[in-house]
């Protein structure tokens, strides 16, 4: 792309899990990434194998608290048959219906204040029919909910204020357990997770959004029947970057900018190789991979208009860009394509596939039933 164009936006977000690294996470069955379970029941054809068992016992546990996680523990409370018309597959609805998860879970190693989800999130579980919420304590955390920032309090209050259900009417439940950090997964003799051991932390500074957390020596143990794993993704660096001249810090999974989406090059200034970076002219990034995975849509979407400035900017001041005008864009571009005998997708081809995916959606009543192969979709655009 970069022979063919004046410039290339990296805009591919956040697509390896963060992963826990304690004892029995990679040997155990019953062990999820909740970013794989969500492309799972939304038909993405990576995850199409996946296929869940919910049906070994009544208790969830998600490690995470972000809407990711919210989602998840949606999923599972909600009663499939409100999901039958929506856009999940039907492979997903089949499974979600043989669930025999009553209780979930939601456990973060900090306090409320810390907590990443959004209010709307929540409160759509709060509305759950036939589904309650364990009261949360937000007094053990909260000297004076008053004194917060006001979308901090409505959260707070929220929580407070718990599910529209009570207890003694719910047929499943949810909790939000705070101050535990995972330490071991138990299994079964069969190879199947059967506990969560967690280590109780306290808050060094409890109304502080970033405080960091202490030990205090003692252990929980929660039962799990099914664990999901929501703790974060981290971008990772495109084959070729390294040839092309293009920073990329693993450690944090973003490619290194200017902060307003310049992508950075290392620079020698010496024959001893002392170097420094500067911008690649005509190279951007955005969203997720140019400063990590955090935020939602609006904060992403606010992100993007940085960047896209910074190129309108350059444009305008005359900076150098990656080809003078001499690449041949799309046509160049199509021509290493067609070598590598790849399968184009045009915009007409991608019409074809929804339709086809809401004709199939008609059959069963819902929005859209879609295809979770690539062999599949690229069937139905011919």
């Amino acid at each position: 792309m970069m022979r063919h164009y004046d410039a290339v936006v990296f805009a591919y977000g956040a697509s390896k899990d963060r992963k826990l690294g304690i004892p029995g996470e990679s040997e155990l069955r019953g062990i999820y990434s909740a970013r794989e379970f969500v492309g799972w029941y939304n038909g993405l054809p990576e995850f199409a194998g996946l296929d869940p068992d919910l049906s070994q016992g009544d208790e969830a546990v998600i490690i995470g608290q972000g809407n990711v996680a919210l989602d998840v523990a949606r999923i599972m409370l909600k009663d499939p048959d409100a999901l039958r018309t929506s856009d999940i597959t039907e492979a997903a609805i089949e499974t979600l219906s043989k669930s025999r998860i009553k209780r979930v879970h939601v456990v973060g190693r900090r306090g409320p204040m810390q907590v990443a989800f959004t209010i709307k999130e929540a409160r759509e579980l709060t509305k759950l029919p036939a589904v309650s919420l364990h009261p949360v304590d937000i007094d053990s955390y909260v000297e004076d909910i008053s004194q917060l920032p006001r979308a901090r309090q409505r959260l707070l209050g929220l929580l407070v204020k718990g599910s529209n259900v009570q207890p003694q009417d719910s047929a499943k439940s949810w909790s939000l357990d705070f101050c535990l950090s995972p330490t071991e997964f138990r299994g079964r003799s069969e190879g199947r997770v059967q506990s969560t051991t967690f280590e109780r932390t306290s808050l060094l500074s409890p109304s502080d959004p970033m405080s960091n957390v202490r030990s205090l020596g003692t252990q929980l143990q929660l039962p799990s029947s099914v664990v999901f794993r929501s703790i974060g993704y981290k971008s990772v660096a495109l084959p070729g970057f390294t040839e092309a001249g293009i920073l990329f810090d693993d450690k944090k999974g973003v490619i290194q900018n200017d902060g307003d989406g310049r992508v950075l090059q290392a620079v020698r200034d010496d024959a001893e190789g002392n170097g420094r970076t500067a911008v690649l002219p005509g190279t951007y990034c955005a969203g997720w991979v140019k400063r990590g995975p955090t935020g939602v849509i609006a904060s992403t979407m606010e992100d993007a208009f940085l960047t896209g400035d910074a190129i309108a900017a350059d444009w305008a001041a005359g900076a150098k860009f990656l080809n003078f005008g001499e690449g041949h864009g799309w046509e160049g571009l199509r021509t290493e394509v067609d070598k590598e005998k790849c399968r184009v997708i045009q915009w007409e081809d991608w019409k074809k596939i929804d339709k086809a995916e809401r004709d199939r959606g008609l059959l069963v009543g819902k929005v859209r039933e879609k295809f979770t192969s690539t062999s599949e979709m690229l069937a139905a655009s011919r």
